[in-house]
């Protein structure tokens, strides 16, 4: 029986989680990105659900509320998923282009702030160890509980972080997004293990077969 892609099993409750920044980690629910091998593990909301979860965006009271809710309504589903898919791909633009030396469009850090504004008004500012930190209730919004700290990861990143340290993976049929915090920001790959070492192995090959 075929399986479409909606029923397909996802990773997103696996993905390693790289980026040093929520947000890129989001963007890194997408990987090779315009190729014949691209993957997007937020197909449902369900899929996005696990993901929040895996990243430790939601308490596991949060996230049994959130699946309660998501279930009884398919339409605001529906919606979440979409508004999440439409953030995920502002942030990743806005991350090419930092990654690339280059000021992002003034369209994506609006449509960025425009999210966080809208969020912002769901939250609370509550004691967090020794300050205060913005927290989304999901009884107070659903989707700003979710698009909330992933826009603010964004938001905080690209006002107060150092955007050279914004890297894109150079790996075949990557192309995940990181913040480089590498002393000699000489870091080039999402995971050494994985994307470094196929590429070490490409070049490997490439050379041997350069000498026969």
């Amino acid at each position: 029986m075929n399986t479409t892609p909606s029923e397909a099993s996802s990773r997103a409750d696996a993905l390693p989680l790289i980026g040093s920044e929520l947000a890129f980690d989001f963007t890194n629910t997408s990987s090779g990105r315009g190729g014949a091998r691209h993957i997007d593990h937020l197909r449902t909301p369900e899929h996005l659900l696990m993901w929040a979860r895996h990243a430790k965006m939601l308490t596991p009271r949060d996230g049994g509320y959130l699946a309660k809710r998501l279930a009884a309504n398919p339409a605001l589903g529906a919606r979440l998923l979409d508004r999440a898919l439409a953030l995920r791909e502002v942030i990743y633009a806005i991350g090419i282009a930092c990654a690339r030396g280059r000021r992002p469009r003034s369209e994506l850090v609006d449509a960025l702030a425009h999210v966080h504004a809208a969020a912002i008004l769901k939250a609370r500012l509550s004691p967090c160890e020794a300050n205060f930190a913005w927290v989304w209730r999901p009884e107070d919004g659903v989707i700003e509980a979710i698009l909330g700290p992933i826009a603010l990861s964004a938001l905080t990143m690209l006002s107060q972080a150092d955007l050279t340290r914004v890297k894109q993976c150079g790996g075949e049929h990557c192309g995940w997004l990181f913040f480089d915090t590498t002393k000699n920001k000489r870091r080039r790959w999402c995971e050494m293990e994985v994307c470094g070492n196929r590429a070490k192995q490409k070049a490997h090959r490439a050379r041997t077969e350069g000498r026969r």
